[in-house]
């Protein structure tokens, strides 16, 4: 296990990044969950029970979004590194080695991964909440008591973190099956489109779109107490939100497992607004013509976008319904704007930590395909290409990947905090159905910092692979 992650260990470094952020934030979250439950306790707030299992269910839920992107992010990252490994993986198929065993190995890689990463987030976090609620004391911010910071409930996100890392390392290198030895005689090539669209593929993801969808609309419906007449379901009105979350999570796994499907045509789409030039045609074309390699790396931004998106729009719908059910019951909701707002603050925290590990598998996912491509640009410029088309080429791809990935964010994100909104406070007295609510500047914010990022992180990658003379790079395996 160790010898075959140190012959890989430069793949592996945003993999190694994204599992110490997963379990950093669980334990961070974790030890102050614990300490605000004592700290509740000790206030009047602490006689209703209500409080504390609210706070319980909120901190699981950006908890489980941590844990759920990073395992996208891993997915990603090590397809997108077999995918670059065919060549070595056929040779050693060829020399006797089997698929299987292949995959083991590659599986045993990531769970070193996720146990450096998982272990060293997971205790720098420990250390830094410890600390933290000590100079809180210190500055009388939190009174003086004894806080539960380092429990034995804290390796529960460790090992979460080392699970789901192995399981989407072994989920990542499925490609590795159908790797046959005589590629060996080949370089390494990402499948074609008629082999992405398999019938497992389609029932999967069929299977789960709709049963995420259901979950989504029947929670969203509870809230709304249109089964206040039907007695099985009546008195559930108030967990829509715990019904709505898992349907958003299964229906989001459909769409990314998906993504190959549907997303090289939005790709496609995206790079004819381009232009008619030679690379901005060329950059359009590949999106079709390699579906698995584009849809990883879209999809990392869409997780960000919609991440951010969902939450933006659910904040800015939350407070409108707050306003719009203060306006019917002026004395019920007295102060609770000025609360929910700096609730919003914390838990834009919260969800700005998973956004950067999905701009991490954003970077990764860009600066891996391209330099996993140094033949195929070697051959363009072989070919008459000069290193400024090939660096145009890679930036239309780039653009491509951030109007198509912006846009299906935005869309996605703005469906998914809707329906957290709806499904969380349309319960609540004088809630009701609401339109979504776009906050326009933050999208554009949002629109800004993806195409920056897609941009930024595609430039050092290109300047390698264009100073390799077409020879060199035709001889890359």
């Amino acid at each position: 296990m160790i010898r075959a992650f140190r012959a890989n260990a430069h793949d592996h470094r945003a993999s190694i990044l994204v599992a110490a952020l997963s379990s950093a934030f669980g334990v961070a979250l974790l030890a102050c969950t614990n300490v605000l439950a004592t700290y509740i306790r000790s206030t009047e707030m602490g006689e209703y029970g209500s409080t504390q299992v609210a706070l319980t269910i909120v901190s699981g839920i950006f908890f489980v979004i941590a844990v759920y992107v990073g395992a996208i992010v891993t997915t990603n990252t090590f397809a997108t590194i077999i995918a670059g490994r065919t060549r070595q993986i056929a040779l050693l198929r060829l020399i006797g080695s089997s698929a299987r065993a292949q995959r083991r190995s590659v599986a045993s890689e990531g769970l070193t991964v996720g146990v450096i990463g998982a272990v060293a987030g997971g205790a720098g976090a420990a250390a830094l909440s410890l600390l933290a609620v000590r100079l809180l004391t210190l500055g009388s911010v939190l009174p003086a008591a004894s806080y539960p910071v380092l429990t034995p409930s804290l390796l529960v996100p460790v090992v979460t973190v080392v699970l789901t890392t192995w399981l989407a390392s072994w989920a990542g290198s499925r490609r590795v099956l159908t790797v046959s030895p005589m590629e060996a005689l080949g370089a390494a090539q990402e499948r074609p489109s008629a082999a992405v669209r398999t019938v497992g593929r389609t029932v999967a993801t069929s299977l789960l779109l709709a049963a995420g969808l259901a979950l989504l609309v029947l929670g969203v419906l509870l809230a709304l107490g249109v089964f206040a007449g039907v007695p099985a379901l009546a008195g559930l009105s108030s967990y829509g939100i715990l019904v709505a979350f898992p349907g958003g999570v299964l229906s989001f796994t459909g769409l990314v497992l998906a993504a190959p499907l549907f997303m090289p045509a939005v790709l496609r789409g995206a790079g004819l607004l381009l232009g008619r030039g030679a690379a901005a045609r060329l950059a359009a074309a590949n999106a079709v013509r390699n579906p698995e390699r584009s849809s990883r790396t879209a999809i990392g931004l869409v997780i960000g976008v919609t991440l951010v998106t969902m939450f933006v729009v659910a904040a800015e719908s939350w407070l409108q319904m707050i306003r719009a059910a203060s306006d019917r019951y002026p004395g019920m909701y007295a102060g609770v704007e000025s609360v929910l707002t700096i609730t919003m603050v914390v838990f834009s925290v919260l969800v700005g930590f998973s956004a950067v590990i999905a701009a991490i598998g954003v970077v990764n996912s860009l600066a891996l395909s391209v330099l996993q491509r140094a033949r195929e640009l070697g051959l363009l410029r072989a070919l008459g290409f000069t290193a400024a088309q090939v660096r145009r080429m890679v930036l239309a791809e780039s653009a491509q990947v951030t109007i198509a990935g912006v846009v299906t964010g935005v869309l996605l994100g703005t469906a998914y905090g809707w329906a957290g909104a709806q499904s969380l406070l349309a319960g609540i007295p004088g809630g009701g159905l609401l339109l979504p609510v776009l906050p326009w500047p933050y999208l554009l914010l949002i629109a800004g910092a993806g195409a920056l990022l897609a941009v930024l992180a595609s430039v050092a990658p290109t300047r390698r692979a264009t100073r390799i003379s077409p020879v060199a790079a035709l001889a890359v395996d």
